[in-house]
């Protein structure tokens, strides 16, 4: 589940880990204790921004602005926790009626224990967004959604498919109110940008990790090049400059990171 800030502009981060039904099953958990341990994480982070925003509106001095809550639906790749989430290889059993399947009742769930946002990330193939998208519109869910994907070369989807193959599906969708690039190396996301401006008219978001390589083997970051807060800083108005409405961090970046992304924002605006 994740919970953040969601605006024009606004920073945004991942906060804790997916939450994936059959991973709690594997654990020993029964159905109706992972069902309640879904629906909590939507629920407490609901009841935590609501306490917050209580507090704040009750100072004027203070400005902030409202945050949303977003409850994640991470890929089928995560779940196989294999890498595959970077290489969108699931293999030649895995059709989009399984995709469907494996991420309906999650979505149910979800849905109904009341998020602002759906954020399916971390989308590797045009086969999952089209399960996605069309999950969405079997189930008429009203809530606003956006879908991202990884990118590993800073070109294409990790299946290796073009952007332009993967939006066609989005783009005529109405259930999805943005598309962008998560869990990507930051020094690929000024030139997603400005190739995804010309693919869609959605709102663009982008939150990309560190810069580590995250090896789905060995289950280890690799070392790498990062950026730190200090480039982070630097690069968020950039990006907002060419085209993204949305901007955060993904893997390994830490609150310090939306700190600064945050305040290069509202400096580079002109607000407090």
């Amino acid at each position: 589940m994740r919970a953040g800030t969601f605006g024009i502009s606004g920073s945004w981060r991942r906060y804790t880990s997916d939450l994936i039904l059959p991973g709690f099953l594997s654990r020993g958990l029964s159905i109706e204790e992972a069902e309640s341990l879904l629906e909590k994480s939507v629920k407490l982070a609901v009841e935590a921004r609501d306490k917050f925003w209580n507090v704040v509106k009750r100072n004027p001095t203070q400005s902030y602005n409202r945050a949303l809550v977003a409850a994640s639906i991470g890929s089928y790749g995560a779940y196989l926790a294999d890498g595959s989430e970077y290489n969108g290889d699931y293999g030649p059993h895995v059709s989009r009626d399984k995709l469907k399947d494996f991420h309906r009742h999650r979505l149910q769930l979800l849905v109904d224990a009341g998020p602002d946002i759906l954020a399916f990330e971390t989308i590797p193939n045009k086969l999952e967004a089209q399960a996605c998208v069309e999950l969405l519109e079997e189930e008429n869910v009203q809530i606003p959604s956006w879908i991202c994907f990884s990118s590993v070369d800073g070109k294409n989807a990790p299946s290796g498919e073009s952007f332009k193959d993967c939006l066609d599906v989005i783009n005529r969708s109405d259930k999805v109110s943005a598309f962008g690039i998560n869990c990507a190396p930051p020094h690929f996301i000024q030139t997603l940008i400005q190739k995804l401006k010309e693919l869609t008219t959605k709102a663009i978001i982008v939150y990309p990790n560190s810069g580590e390589i995250w090896d789905g083997i060995s289950k280890r970051w690799l070392p790498s090049k990062c950026f730190d807060e200090e480039k982070f800083e630097l690069f968020a108005p950039i990006w907002r400059d060419a085209g993204a409405k949305l901007i955060g961090g993904c893997c390994r970046t830490t609150p310090s990171t939306i700190q600064a992304i945050s305040k290069a924002l509202k400096e580079r605006s002109g607000f407090d």
